[in-house]
């Protein structure tokens, strides 16, 4: 063999084996936790139809037929069709689109936002940690669906606003998390030894605490996702959100609600994407945090 190959080799073995740990805690996680292998299925199957809505819908989501208003499932609509004539499966996969866009990006927006707020509040501590403390407190007091509803109403409704609004509802929670964090992470002794070596405050905050913390944000954010996503919907059902004809699946459920008796799968549908969505991302978050619990290693 030759020396380069050699000396390589070590450094191969020694690269791969945190992958073959963090694939043997995955598979321990899904052997104790079928439900969150489930859910993550099922979250990466919304995913996928989210993406490729432009080719798995049937039919243009907008396109109307006054031919098939409210038809019942069948062959031809397997959701069967609104007030419209639009057809329901159409409508559901694209709606998927809007939803997953909303809820992961204003949960984005909500961690860009509030992980360098909460870091610097629990690094520095003192007086900035009390002013940024202070003004978090009162951010929460008011509720988080509220303080959405009152921001797209200034803003005005669209998607763009609500996603903007929705992820600045969720941006406290992320201030006070990643503050907790970093008041813990700091008392470790790598912090202590990182500090007595001379490194700068953004080297221990990036390099050291930072990436300790990374974990338990992002078990929060799988879990925060289907509250975006059911709050898309509340804006979407009240006129706030995505305007019609866009298919949405809030704007689905308000017009579905006149038509509750004479064609009730007009609201099967939506209401049960939206079920299942958010209850799979829950599941999928528990078996996310199992598997980046340090006491899993």
């Amino acid at each position: 063999m030759a020396p380069e190959a050699a000396a390589a080799l070590p450094l191969a073995v020694e690269a791969a084996a945190p992958r073959a740990g963090l694939l043997l805690r995955a598979w321990r996680v899904g052997r104790r936790r079928p439900a969150a292998v489930v859910g993550a299925a099922v979250v990466l199957l919304f995913v996928v139809v989210a993406a490729g809505a432009p080719w798995i819908a049937p039919d243009d989501p907008t396109r109307t037929d006054w031919s098939q208003i409210r038809k019942a499932p069948s062959w031809a609509h397997p959701f069967g069709t609104d007030d419209l004539g639009r057809d329901g499966v159409s409508r559901v996969v694209w709606g998927a689109r809007i939803s997953m866009q909303a809820g992961v990006f204003s949960i984005l927006l909500a961690i860009a936002i509030g992980v360098p707020i909460g870091l610097t509040a629990g690094f520095y501590r003192g007086a900035l940690d009390q002013v940024i403390m202070r003004l978090t407190d009162a951010w929460l007091a008011f509720p988080f669906l509220i303080l959405a509803i009152g921001l797209v109403t200034i803003l005005g409704p669209s998607l763009t606003n609500a996603t903007l609004a929705i992820g600045l509802g969720a941006t406290p929670t992320y201030i006070r998390l990643t503050r907790g964090l970093v008041l813990s992470t700091c008392q470790e002794d790598y912090v202590h030894g990182a500090r007595a070596l001379g490194a700068g405050d953004l080297r221990v905050m990036g390099r050291h605490i930072l990436p300790n913390i990374v974990s338990a944000i992002i078990v929060q954010a799988t879990v925060a996702v289907p509250t975006a996503v059911i709050a898309e919907a509340v804006l979407s059902f009240l006129g706030l959100g995505v305007q019609p004809p866009t298919p949405s699946w809030g704007t689905m459920l308000n017009s579905a609600q006149q038509f509750l008796e004479q064609a009730p799968w007009m609201a099967y549908w939506p209401g049960l994407a939206i079920f299942l969505l958010a209850l799979s991302f829950n599941l999928a978050g528990d078996g996310l945090r199992d598997l980046l619990d340090p006491r899993e290693y």
